[in-house]
């Protein structure tokens, strides 16, 4: 029952254009410049809108590497953003001309549009960012099979949800589980003892970075020898941002929450209001968000410009695994905290270097299976009240 319910939300969200957090990125209009990438000439990038815009751009012949967006921006301090940091940094490298195509619509029949534009602009590889990426990747890898598709925090599949990877598509994941840890580690070990976790959709890299961040606060509760840690748990049902999610949020900290860890796109943006408001702290999800506002005290990240600029450089040195999902972790760097970043007052760089080792050993193993219960974890050391 839960996968079918799993596959229902799934299929509710296609008709989501905002979903920077667990997949996808911020709305925004694209002016449909063209402009060139700094100190590197032979790297440029344009935002497309639309079949009669990209077809009248003169410059679209001979872009290798594309990256191909929803409707959002390429800016968006997410997906998209970190995806593009990742072509971009590859193409100055080794001189290989990149470009971003952005479509016109949040279909599958846009998508597909936007796709073979880029094919027929040279793309000989394609990245697409967020699961929205899913099914017209699964329709288009074999049409177009000697190009190499790269789909972002996503499997492909077609509409009936029936999974296959061709051999010239890479899909990768991340252990967003290890991300939560080390953000519900770090935050008890900084001294907070009354946590939040405020999700969108109950998606399953949703409910893993919900279930990480509950056993990063048990194991560290435990470490310490201390009790009455207690998180206050909820998914909103969506990624916008809410007045309800706001004045959720708000009775949390006048309640006595003292920092929540916002993982829901624009829900982010509800919680940091809330927080600037309430003298609240936020963890914020995916990137840094550190610059979005003062209240944020880490982020669980996923380190998307890594893993895509690995990516796209296993396709031309011979190392490309088509036909099978990649997953970053915490043993190839794929997840994190930035420390650089982060606010803590006693979690400390050797603090987070030797629970990352642990992780990276194997000693530490969280239970993320998104199809259990809260109630079915084994969490001994806090407690979690879940709103209905």
């Amino acid at each position: 029952m839960k996968k079918k319910a799993m596959s229902l939300l799934l299929t509710a969200a296609m008709a989501v254009t905002m979903l920077a957090g667990c997949g996808n990125s911020d709305e925004g209009a694209a002016d449909g410049s063209t402009t060139t990438a700094p100190e590197a000439e032979t790297t440029e990038q344009a935002a497309v809108e639309g079949t009669e815009a990209a077809a009248s751009d003169e410059s679209t012949d001979g872009y290798e590497l594309a990256l191909v967006i929803d409707v959002g921006t390429i800016d968006d301090k997410s997906f998209n953003q970190g995806s593009w940091e990742g072509i971009q940094r590859y193409a100055e490298e080794s001189g290989i001309p990149c470009k971003y195509y952005k479509s016109a619509e949040a279909t599958t029949d846009s998508f597909q549009e936007t796709i073979g534009l880029a094919v027929e602009g040279g793309a000989k590889t394609i990245v697409c960012p967020g699961f929205l990426f899913e099914e017209p990747i699964y329709n288009m890898q074999n049409q177009y099979p000697d190009v190499h598709f790269i789909l972002v925090d996503g499997e492909p599949h077609d509409a009936d949800y029936n999974y296959e990877t061709a051999a010239n598509t890479m899909p990768i994941l991340y252990q967003e589980d290890q991300a939560g840890f080390l953000a519900g580690y770090a935050a008890v070990k900084d001294g907070y003892t009354k946590l939040g976790f405020m999700g969108g959709m109950a998606l399953p890299a949703v409910i893993r970075y919900g279930y990480g961040y509950l056993a990063g606060a048990n194991y560290a509760a435990e470490e310490m020898g201390i009790s009455g840690v207690e998180v206050t748990y909820y998914y909103t049902g969506s990624f916008d941002a809410t007045p309800e999610a706001q004045t959720m949020a708000a009775s949390w900290y006048n309640a006595g929450t003292e920092v929540i860890f916002a993982c829901g796109g624009s829900v982010g943006n509800s919680v940091m209001a809330a927080a600037e408001a309430s003298d609240g702290k936020v963890i914020g999800v995916d990137v840094d968000q550190s610059s979005e506002s003062a209240t944020v005290i880490t982020s669980a990240m996923k380190m998307l410009s890594n893993s895509v600029y690995d990516a796209v450089k296993s396709g031309y040195d011979g190392s490309f695994k088509g036909g099978e999902t990649a997953v970053f972790n915490a043993a190839n760097d794929g997840v994190g905290l930035p420390m650089e970043t982060s606010q803590f007052t006693t979690f400390t760089q050797a603090d987070y270097d030797a629970i990352f080792a642990k992780i990276v050993s194997g000693e530490i193993a969280i239970d993320n299976d998104y199809e259990k219960e809260i109630s079915d974890l084994a969490l001994p050391n806090i407690t979690v009240t879940e709103v209905q």
